[in-house]
This record gives C-alpha cells, structure tokens and sequence, in this order.
C-alpha cells in the first residue's frame, strides 16, 4: 500500500472512532437519526458496490433486508444475536447468488423489473406461509438497545468499505470495471462476466440481510408488509445516486443529507414522501446524473483547463 492508501484507512477508521461516540451524547434523537444514517450508508455503499461498476440497477434492497430480518425474528429464541447477521448474510449471499444465475443475463429494464418483483414475491411467499399457521407477523423481544444497533451497524459499514476498497484493487474490480464500460469487450477479453457480477451481487445481497437482522430487534413486531417495504429499495436507490457511484464513500454524501430530508417531510408533510422520492428521482437524473460527487469532480477538471488555458 502507499502513502495515499495509508492516509485514507486512518482517516476512515477516525471517523468511525468519532461516529461511534455519538450514542453517548445521551439523545434519543440524535440517536435515533444516526441508526438511520448508519442504515442507508451500509445499504446504499453495498448497494453501489454492485450496481456501480456494472450499471445494473437493482431494486432488491427491500428482498434481502426482508430476508435478514425474518432471519432473527425466527432464531433470537434458539441463537445468540451475534449469530444472526452472520446467518442472515448467509441466507441473503445465497439467495442473491441464485437470483443472480437466473437474471443476470438480462440487461436494462428487464433487470430493474424483476429485481422489483423479487421483494413482493418474497413477500407474498412468506404472507402465505404465515396466514396457513395462522400467523400474522412475529414479535422480536431482546434486550439490544439502540445503542447496541447502532454500533452493530457502524461496525458492519466499516467492513463494507474495507471490503469495498479491496474489491476495488482486485481483480474482481478490475473486471467489473470493464463490464460496466462495455459487457461484450469484457466477455471477449476472457473474464467471465456472469461469474463476476453474481460474486459481487452477493456481496450487496449479504449485506443488506445483514442490515436487516441487525434492526429487527428495533422493529419488535415483523411482519411482511413491514419487512419487504418497496419503498426501501427506492431510497437506496435515490441516496446512492445522490452521492454518486463513482467512489466508494460518494454514496454517504448522499445519505446525509437526504436522511434529513426525509426527517422534515416525514414530520411536517407524513402523507407526502412518495411524492418527494418522485421529485427528488427525477432531479438526479436530469440535474445531477453522476451525482454530487461527480459534479464536484466535473466543476474541478472544468476549472483546472481554464486555468490551464489561461
């Protein structure tokens, strides 16, 4: 590793230093608001790991967060809790494994529609299966408090962008790169593409499960209809996008802010949030299509030829 590698670890690991302080500011709020950041920064990171280099949209979030949570709603009597998301990250690897051979042939629209479909046929599966046992949800009671979840998630986004960022120097990111710039070069350069983006699609899936095991115990009662909410995918999707894919911490640029965002819509205008994700969908993909990040990036090289003409 060089200087620059090194400089980056140390700063990453004193962030995460400084953000795990933040549960001892004893608010419940503030609290609160980090879970959710660390959440969608954990989900939108993984999520772009994946759909970053290869352009592929994927609407799966929902599918494989769901997934981890019934994870721990159906072990917490019979398994430690630190073994659920380890189990859950099994569960959501394979399951986007076996969706992955099935569907990552298909390209563009086909992708995002069957991604979208995969967290209501889960959902309907697992609502079947409950209403013949004559269930309608389950109730998770453990003592893991908030501050518990929360560092359980920081700890899991750390991982994430260590993991991000040796994917990123090896061959497997060298590979996706080059798919993502043109499938059919990649292919005849002789890298298997459908081997290299199940691996990583699994990767993004394992995490999500993860992310949703490790909240259950927040949510106390899990259902379907709570557990694979579509909703969830779309802001994924949305926070990513905002940040920029380009870079594995661009995504975070885009967490923050649209968290509270979706804070003050949520407080002051609860009926009107699927209108705001609309808005704010279209706003990125017309105004800011590589993102914040990518904007930035394209305001300094702009800046740097003018002074270089000049």
């Amino acid at each position: 590793m060089n200087a620059t590698d090194w400089k980056a670890i140390i700063i990453s690991a004193v962030l995460l230093g400084l953000a795990a302080l933040l549960p001892l500011s004893g608010s419940g709020y503030y609290l609160g608001l980090g879970i959710t950041i660390a959440m969608f920064t954990v989900l939108a990171t993984s999520w772009a790991l994946f759909s970053g280099p290869t352009h592929y949209i994927s609407l799966a979030t929902a599918a494989f967060f769901g997934v981890g949570t019934y994870v721990t709603a159906l072990g917490f009597e019979v398994l430690p809790l630190w073994a659920l998301p380890l189990l859950a990250g099994i569960a959501g690897a394979v399951l986007a494994g076996l969706v992955g051979l099935a569907t990552l042939r298909l390209s563009g629209v086909y992708f995002v529609i069957f991604t979208l479909g995969l967290a209501e046929l889960v959902r309907q599966i697992i609502t079947w299966s409950q209403n013949r046992s004559g269930q309608k949800g389950l109730y998770v009671l453990t003592d893991m408090t908030e501050a518990g979840i929360y560092w359980q998630l920081l700890a899991l986004a750390g991982a994430v962008f260590l993991a991000g960022w040796l994917i990123g120097r090896s061959r497997l990111g060298f590979a996706l790169r080059i798919i993502g710039d043109d499938e059919t070069v990649a292919a005849h350069s002789g890298i298997n593409t459908a081997l290299a983006k199940v691996m990583l699609f699994m990767v993004s899936g394992g995490v999500a499960s993860m992310v949703g095991a490790i909240l259950a115990p927040r949510f106390v009662y899990i259902e379907p209809s709570l557990a694979f909410a579509p909703i969830l995918s779309f802001q994924v999707v949305i926070m990513a996008l905002l940040g920029g894919t380009g870079r594995l911490w661009a995504p975070m640029v885009g967490v923050i802010p649209f968290t509270f965002l979706l804070e003050a819509i949520s407080a002051n205008f609860p009926n009107q949030t699927t209108l705001a994700l609309g808005i704010a969908f279209l706003v990125i993909v017309y105004v800011l299509p590589r993102g914040f990040v990518g904007l930035i990036e394209d305001t300094r090289t702009r800046m740097k030829k003018s002074g270089g003409s000049s």
